[in-house]
């Protein structure tokens, strides 16, 4: 059998693998956004295949977990001509729908300002479709009437010889580990995929789980050269920058998260202190339509969150909703908060303050002495959270310069990624004996580089950092 790296390769984002059987049979592993992919709306289009494959020869994709930069690119697969299933847990098909649906919407914006007034618009419009990464809201309508959900841990024969194990990764809400195991003549090969690994006592989330040992295992480096700065728990770290800016000045405190996953830990997390430490019933703003759909997909799948998680919902009742939390839907709804001069927390995406919501509420806030904005993740090149993390004097929000004197700070408790430490721990569970090739993918080169380091020191001598189309007969 053969395996091509088709995305992920010495970068974080765009994870894509074709594995192809000896009997010719096709599978997709993932099928994601390259966050680095700059679309050209200039060049003229030269009508080729977004893919570097015939999608119509793909027989079956299986997906890890439902970030944009793992599903993202499905309903163009399908547009391509992709007919075959998408295999996932029942949590990750419903969250992907909401991230493809978002994504479809955010494609409609930018094609409607490429495309100005002109008044070939259908033509235009098909045009720059073309390009790729680009799709709209039916396109991703075809696609997920194919999703086919799995449950963890369950043995699943897809293709004579070939048969497929979901094992729970915690990264995400239904994030898994993909085990292949594959009869060629009389020799049982197996094969893994990490995902996206998650880190051990997660809020809401369930802990790793141990990948069977493989003959060749694709591992995941986001973090292969850091680990995590903050020990604390989440509910002690977020308790004292509470205290801090809401009860002690009072003021407001602003949290730019991700709708999908860290939303819900900080909602879980501020329900906790309310209920076991009886804290202070402040009012809380959560800004993002599509926080409060994901909260709710939480809720409904409580046999996928973790003990604690699952215990808390039996003692009192309710994961996420609690005294003075206030759901925002309207764009004037969230205009208005600036009106309320009260102490608050307003939780709103992007995590990264790199569009959406949030960025005015920044804009109104920046300037004010009595503002904490709280960064819990991580914040790229080019955003305005690493401006803000860089120590940066003045902002320019939407256009308009603003002086900072809110307060900065940051916590890495609520980072949904194993650090060095967890992606380690990921691996010792490996034999070095049997395993033949270990791929690392899905992290920076220097980051890649030190783990593989640390990795030859347990034993793991193959390991082999692929480029982007490099194939590999296994």
């Amino acid at each position: 059998m053969k395996l091509q790296f088709l995305g992920a390769a010495k970068q974080v984002t765009g994870s894509m693998y074709l594995l192809e059987l000896e009997d010719g049979y096709k599978i997709l592993i993932d099928c994601g956004t390259d966050m680095e992919r700059e679309i050209d709306y200039e060049t003229p289009y030269e009508n080729s295949s977004f893919f570097p494959f015939d999608a119509s020869l793909i027989n079956l994709v299986v997906l890890t977990h439902a970030h944009i930069d793992h599903s993202g690119n499905i309903p163009m697969l399908y547009r391509e001509g992709y007919e075959g299933q998408v295999l996932c847990t029942p949590p990750t098909a419903e969250l992907a729908e909401l991230l493809l649906m978002d994504s479809a919407s955010l494609h409609l914006r930018r094609l409607r300002a490429a495309q100005g007034e002109s008044r070939k618009k259908h033509k235009q419009m098909d045009r720059l479709l073309k390009r790729g990464d680009m799709y709209l809201q039916k396109d991703v309508e075809n696609s997920l009437d194919n999703f086919v959900t799995l449950n963890f841990n369950k043995k699943f024969v897809v293709h004579p010889g070939l048969e497929i194990t979901f094992i729970p990764a915690g990264h995400l809400l239904g994030a898994a580990h993909i085990y292949f195991s594959i009869k060629e003549g009389d020799e049982i090969k197996t094969l893994g995929f990490s995902g996206d690994i998650g880190r051990k006592n997660y809020p809401l989330h369930i802990d790793p789980a141990i990948l069977p040992p493989c003959d060749y295992l694709v591992c995941e480096t986001t973090y292969g050269n850091r680990i995590h700065e903050d020990k604390v728990p989440p509910m002690d770290a977020m308790e004292q920058i509470i205290r801090e800016t809401c009860i002690d000045l009072p003021g407001r405190l602003i949290i730019p998260a991700f709708s999908v996953g860290r939303t819900q830990a900080v909602l879980f997390t501020l329900n906790r202190l309310i209920e076991e430490r009886n804290f202070p019933a402040i009012r809380v703003f959560t800004d993002s339509p599509m926080g409060r759909s994901s909260t709710k997909i939480y809720a409904k799948y409580l046999s996928y969150l973790n003990p604690e998680a699952r215990g808390f919902q039996k003692e009192y009742d309710e994961l996420f909703d609690f005294d003075n939390l206030v759901f925002l839907q309207t764009e004037k709804e969230s205009s208005a908060i600036k009106n309320y001069h009260q102490p608050c927390i307003i939780i709103s995406s992007s995590g990264m303050i790199s569009g959406g919501r949030v960025e005015k509420h920044i804009a109104d806030n920046i300037s004010n002495t009595h503002c904490t904005i709280l960064l819990i993740g991580y914040a790229a090149d080019g955003t305005l959270g690493r401006e803000l993390l860089s120590g940066a004097d003045t902002i320019k929000v939407r256009d308009r310069e603003y002086k900072v004197n809110a307060q900065i700070r940051k916590i890495d408790v609520f980072s949904g990624h194993a650090d060095q430490i967890g992606l380690l721990d990921f691996v010792k569970t490996q034999d070095p004996v049997k395993n033949k090739v270990m791929f690392l993918t899905h992290g920076e080169e220097e980051s890649m580089l030190t783990f593989t380091e640390e990795v030859n020191k347990l034993g793991f001598e193959n390991v082999i950092l692929p480029t982007k189309n490099e194939t590999f007969v296994l």
